[in-house]
């Protein structure tokens, strides 16, 4: 299994995710583990390659990419060597067993899914979020839920779109909707809620149902990134000039 996990300034935690999966792992010495940076300021690398040295009997790769979640899950797909992928935000922690989870529902045809999802917040909104992660609508799924599919299936289907700057998961997921083949494992995966409490549950909530909607309605996903820039009290210039 090839593990991918973009990552941007991820110093606090990512030397600890890294260990998480192998701890949770059934079977660690079959895991690939892919951290693609998007261009870190901090000591990310530097905890990427410390937990390299330090478990040197687990296959670890370090691969540098342009900014962009998309693009980095995408290019870690790229050099992955296992026929299993399993893309994975750098707040998410996987259950125990996790990758004898994803291949037994492989095993019984199931391609591609993802594990249901709560968060680590006793907000009473957030722990219906994560209540109704169990239910295989599309509504209740999100990048945050990580993404196990089979190389074959991501090939298929043309992997990532890297030319988007928002709603990559998505997309996929959508994909795999389409050909009705999407498998929610009924394990619990945790994730953080710092967004959340950095804007506000219902603010960043009420954001999250309104970009959905604005696709549901056929906005491009250049309407809704030019929305979620507004949001941000950001511009478009602004973002083009820091990417120069």
């Amino acid at each position: 299994m090839s593990i991918v996990i973009p990552v941007l300034n991820e110093e606090a935690g990512i030397y600890n995710l890294l260990e998480l999966l192998v701890d949770r792992a059934n079977d660690p010495k079959q895991l690939e583990l892919i951290v693609v940076d998007g261009g870190s300021i901090d000591d990310t690398i530097n905890e990427i390659n410390k937990f390299a040295r330090d478990h040197s009997h687990i296959h670890v790769k370090a691969v540098d990419s342009e900014k962009g979640r998309g693009v980095q899950l995408h290019n870690g797909a790229l050099v992955a060597s296992q026929d299993l992928l399993y893309f994975l935000h750098a707040d998410s922690h996987p259950p125990s067993n996790y990758d004898e989870h994803i291949y037994k529902a492989i095993a019984t045809g199931n391609p591609a899914g993802c594990f249901r999802m709560r968060f680590r917040s006793w907000h009473w909104w957030l722990i219906i979020i994560g209540w109704f992660s169990r239910f295989s609508w599309k509504a209740s799924r999100g990048g945050d839920q990580s993404q196990y599919i089979t190389r074959q299936l991501y090939d298929q289907i043309g992997g990532y779109n890297t030319t988007v700057p928002i709603y990559e998961d998505y997309l996929l997921i959508n994909k795999l909707y389409e050909m009705d083949t999407y498998h929610v494992i009924q394990k619990w995966l945790t994730t953080s809620a710092r967004r959340y409490e950095e804007v506000g549950v219902l603010k960043l909530q009420w954001f999250y149902l309104t970009i959905y909607w604005k696709k549901r309605q056929g906005e491009s996903i250049e309407e809704i990134y030019t929305y979620y820039l507004k949001w941000c009290g950001v511009t478009k210039d602004a973002v083009e000039q820091v990417s120069e």
